[in-house]
């Protein structure tokens, strides 16, 4: 991660783009300069195309502070288009800045584009990543720390120190090869090995000292795979997810499914040494395995013997039951002083009920998934830009039912319309044998409940309405639903997809236009001056 670093007249330059922008010129601001390239890399043995930032697999973090005001200029040095998207980032106000296809023309080789957004009333752990073209399969992703202001207090005593654990399964073929099959109708298959930081097993190694207490946020950065996470002889303490502190829960394994992050903490109270830290793949064959070393400063000797076991691959029980047990710490700030338990989701009402159902159909005779029978293509202009210049032809509000249809399924480029400040219920039901994990830009949701089968107005008897954690990346078991309340405060454009790589990319997403008839800046940043036309926005 490297500083701008900026001249006098450059900087007043920002200050005036701050306030067209609705960010706060009092706020910190932060420049970060990147260029995206391949290297040649062999993370499981065999060398292969990787996308790398400033020349480092995975990317570098970004470090922040609640407030700040980022600035990350991109510059395209592949030979395909690129958009990077900040998962669970809520970009208060700025859809914008979302690096989505649907909100943001993309970046073409050669040339640049700067991401400004603002870290607006957020703390927690997050990851960022290449956004299209099947690009995360090649890397092009990194961590995102967004600290407390020194005037918010933090529910636990600072760690020695915080490092960030990217853990993802991963493909020796190229992400270019892997991108042809799927345009064929072909799946990808399982996938290859696991990494941990990018590194194959044994690659990645942090350092600690005895007798300390560190944090680790952990986020799956793979494509496919539920990680289940754990460390040889040291147990894991949940102080954090996705911006949500939560109460402090000691796990001897975590399970993360693909997209969520989550922050421990560890404490090296061990006989000196070298000990595991172990990645397993879950609900699915064969076992796959990452593995990496915490590496005690004054160990006398490597790390030997057999590796910690986890849960038994297919025990979904114990899944849904740590899952379950997850809850928000209702006594702390998080961005704010007042405790997160002063906001009573449970005790809104509720303007709107949707139920989300993925299906895996068959369209003009090749694989395609699909949510409510439509399967979305994205068109070439953004709908974002079509909004806002008013374009016909782009989409139609709606064009996704709220309920399944039970219809033909077709292909389709579906937009739900949403009301500012409406207060939604949410089912996402799966009657597929496959666990699902769903994404929400520009919101967190609280997940209130999860069930088997089919989800019923009875069902509601079993929500958590008090304290349930708020994330922004969702899991579905299989033959289950997960029930979320989302309240609509994020005026814009925001992607609703599944984080499982292959079904994102055939279909598995769609919009959601959250919409505030009374136009002004305070809900809605204004069309970024250096925003990028193309489609049909590029010809008027």
């Amino acid at each position: 991660m490297s500083d701008r670093n900026v001249s006098r007249s450059a900087h007043l330059l920002v200050l005036l783009l701050l306030g067209i922008l609705g960010i706060y010129a009092d706020d910190p601001d932060q420049f970060f300069d990147w260029n995206v390239t391949y290297l040649s890399l062999a993370p499981l043995g065999i060398t292969q195309q990787v996308i790398a930032i400033n020349h480092q697999f995975p990317g570098p973090d970004i470090d922040t502070v609640t407030n700040s005001n980022l600035f990350i200029n991109v510059h395209n040095s592949l030979d395909e288009p690129l958009l990077i998207t900040w998962n669970g980032v809520q970009q208060r106000k700025t859809s914008w800045q979302d690096g989505v296809l649907g909100t943001t023309c993309p970046i073409f080789p050669g040339q640049n584009f700067t991401y400004q957004f603002q870290a607006k009333d957020q703390i927690g752990s997050y990851f960022y990543y290449p956004s299209i073209l099947l690009q995360r399969a090649a890397g092009g992703y990194g961590g995102i720390r967004i600290k407390n202001r020194a005037v918010i207090s933090v529910p636990f005593d600072p760690p020695t120190d915080d490092f960030t654990v990217l853990i993802g399964d991963w493909y020796k073929q190229n992400h270019t090869n892997l991108r042809a099959s799927l345009d064929r109708g072909t799946l990808l298959g399982y996938p290859d090995g696991v990494l941990m930081n990018g590194r194959g097993p044994f690659g990645a190694f942090f350092a600690v000292n005895p007798g300390s207490t560190y944090r680790l946020r952990i986020s799956n950065v793979g494509s496919a795979l539920t990680l289940n996470f754990k460390i040889e002889g040291h147990q894991l303490l949940l102080v954090e997810t996705e911006g949500s502190y939560t109460e402090q829960t000691l796990y001897d394994s975590i399970d993360v499914h693909v997209g969520q992050s989550y922050s421990v903490l560890i404490t090296t109270d061990q006989a000196p040494g070298d000990f595991y830290i172990v990645a397993n793949s879950r609900f699915g064959s064969p076992s796959l395995t990452g593995v990496g070393i915490l590496h005690y400063t004054n160990s006398p000797a490597p790390a030997s013997g057999p590796l910690p076991q986890g849960p038994e691959n297919r025990d979904v029980n114990f899944s849904i039951n740590q899952a379950r047990s997850i809850r928000q710490n209702l006594t702390t700030g998080a961005a704010r002083p007042n405790p997160q338990g002063s906001f009573h989701y449970g005790m809104i009402n509720v303007s709107r009920t949707l139920i989300f159902q993925n299906s895996a159909p068959i369209i003009s005779g090749l694989q395609r998934f699909a949510v409510n029978d439509i399967s979305y293509i994205n068109p070439d202009t953004p709908l974002k830009l079509a909004d806002y210049f008013n374009i016909s032809g782009v989409f139609s509000l709606n064009s996704i039912p709220d309920f399944p249809s039970g219809r033909t399924p077709t292909l389709g480029t579906s937009v739900l319309s949403g009301d500012f400040r409406s207060f939604l219920e949410v089912i996402f039901q799966n009657f597929e044998d496959t666990l699902q994990s769903w994404h929400i830009d520009g919101y967190n949701a609280f997940v209130v409940g999860y069930g088997p089968n089919t989800w019923n107005s009875t069902s509601r008897l079993s929500y958590n309405e008090v304290d349930a954690v708020a994330r922004a990346t969702i899991q579905v078991y299989p033959q289950f639903w997960t029930a979320v309340m989302l309240e609509l405060d994020n005026v814009g454009m925001w992607n609703i997809r599944s984080q499982i790589l292959q079904r994102q990319y055939l279909g598995q997403e769609f919009y959601m236009r959250v919409f505030n008839p009374e136009t002004s800046t305070r809900t809605e940043s204004p069309i970024p001056n250096n925003a990028i036309l193309c489609g049909k926005a590029a010809q008027g």
